[in-house]
């Protein structure tokens, strides 16, 4: 789908090794996570920073579009070509060399193309992790340019947080290589350019090196589940645990019962935790942590964990209902086989909505009001990072429904939670999956003109060239 001259050049720049250009190959390039499907019109494979930039280079004088994809986990159409077969996919996979850790400065620099799990299994013989926890197992470039958060967020923060520097190919006809692969934590020298590639989707360049914070492997870990007594009490249950555990608190994870049943009816092999096989409305899945090893006479955090969800069970207007400690891989099980526990009980609708933290039970009571006269066919199997207002608001549509495949019902339900969760509630639409064709339409909606006008003025500078599925003008 690319003329044969285009090939060769990008061959030349690249090796045959570096170069897709049709059959099964190509598949795996052009098919997201999540439904979506477009035409490569070729693959392109760098190994280097500098073949990045040649082949970005070549792309942008000859007016070739460019999709950056690193590992092509992302759910929001943000990695993926169109349909047209007229866009180069420019893959990370093959960038994999670079892996410079410095110990003193608990920090790492490595290319873009590990995957987050290669790195953390790398970094375990040293005690030391990238503290963002994602059910799925992306690559460094992408967490960086989609600034994903993950379950862990309450006390680690997002990809922005724990990110020192970075290194960016601009599609401009030079494929200008800017070097921000700072190692310093401090830097008030002027503007703070890492961040302008960080959390855009690869719209304003290809990020391709990085240099992240790193922290220590937690040695002590306690989970509970929760079962706040009514969806009034989360908040008052999670002031409770902040107030009374402080920075030991790492997670907080709400989950409806229908998300539950969902991943418990896919995967067999979970067991189900809760007493008689009842599984509750909702229930909160609480980690806390420390980064030492035990110490003799000190209480173990399975005690404190105990002692705390005690204190609060008997405090005025107890905000629990129940609660039991249990082991924490048996826990984390559960949570992480929740997104496809849901994606294979129907077709889903996914939704990433963050709101502030007091605001969440209110919004999903409120579509639980509303949905049945709304949408009557929909489900509504949410779950998602109480603790920081983090919410995946899934949506099942029955496979044999007509509605299921009914592009106009689609687009007609997310207008509808859309418009809901930003206009009444004052959320975001796109809380850690960044912006992608699917919401695009989004972006341009609820997006102040001047910020349109700004981030189109930063495109020109940074990246002229036709780069990333966004338009952030």
């Amino acid at each position: 789908m690319i003329d044969q001259n285009h090939a060769a050049a990008l061959t030349a720049i690249l090796g045959d090794k570096g170069i897709v250009t049709g059959g099964g190959d190509v598949a795996s390039y052009q098919t997201g996570a999540r439904y979506d499907e477009g035409r490569a019109a070729i693959v392109l494979r760098p190994q280097t920073t500098k073949e990045v930039s040649a082949a970005v280079s070549y792309c942008v004088r000859n007016g070739i579009a460019v999709i950056p994809q690193s590992g092509n986990t992302g759910l929001v159409s943000g990695s993926t070509p169109d349909l047209t077969g007229a866009q180069a996919v420019l893959s990370l996979d093959r960038m994999t060399k670079r892996f410079d850790l410095d110990l003193n400065n608990r920090s790492l620099r490595a290319d873009a193309g590990f995957r987050l799990s290669d790195v953390n299994q790398k970094l375990e013989k040293h005690r030391l992790f990238f503290p963002i926890d994602l059910g799925a197992d992306p690559r460094l470039g992408g967490m960086l340019a989609t600034n994903t958060g993950g379950s862990r967020f309450l006390k680690y923060g997002d990809v922005r947080r724990n990110t020192l520097g970075i290194k960016v190919v601009l599609a401009d006809e030079e494929g200008t290589i800017l070097d921000l692969t700072s190692d310093l934590r401090k830097n008030n020298t002027g503007i703070d350019w890492k961040q302008v590639f960080i959390g855009t989707s690869g719209a304003f360049g290809i990020i391709t090196e990085c240099v992240v914070n790193l922290e220590p492997l937690p040695k002590q870990v306690a989970t509970a589940y929760l079962v706040p007594a009514s969806g009034a009490h989360v908040m008052p249950l999670l002031r409770a645990m902040e107030d009374r555990l402080g920075a030991y608190l790492s997670a907080f994870e709400g989950i409806s019962k229908n998300a539950v049943t969902a991943a418990l009816d896919h995967v067999p092999s979970l067991k189900n935790p809760f007493q008689g096989g009842n599984v509750p409305d909702y229930v909160i899945l609480a980690e806390i942590s420390r980064t030492w090893e035990p110490r003799e006479g000190e209480q173990s955090l399975d005690a404190v964990l105990e002692a705390v969800l005690a204190e609060i069970w008997e405090s005025d207007a107890a905000p629990l209902a129940d609660a039991f400690v249990g082991p924490a891989h048996e826990m984390w099980s559960l949570r992480h086989a929740l997104s496809e526990g849901v994606k294979h009980s129907g077709k889903l609708i996914a939704f990433d909505l963050s709101f502030r933290r007091g605001d969440i039970m209110a919004f999903c009571d409120r579509m639980k009001a509303d949905m049945p006269q709304a949408f009557p066919e929909v489900t509504i199997c949410d779950f998602g990072h109480i603790g920081d207002g983090g919410v995946h608001f899934n949506l099942v549509v029955p496979k044999d429904s007509a509605s299921a495949s009914d592009a106009d019902f689609e687009r007609r339900l997310r207008d509808w939670v859309f418009a809901i969760a930003v206009q009444d509630f004052n959320g975001s639409f796109s809380a850690e999956h960044a912006i992608g064709r699917k919401n695009q339409a989004y972006y341009d909606l609820y997006t102040q003109q001047k910020i349109k006008d700004m981030a189109q003025g930063l495109k020109v500078i940074t990246s002229p060239g036709d780069l990333g599925a966004v338009r952030f003008g």
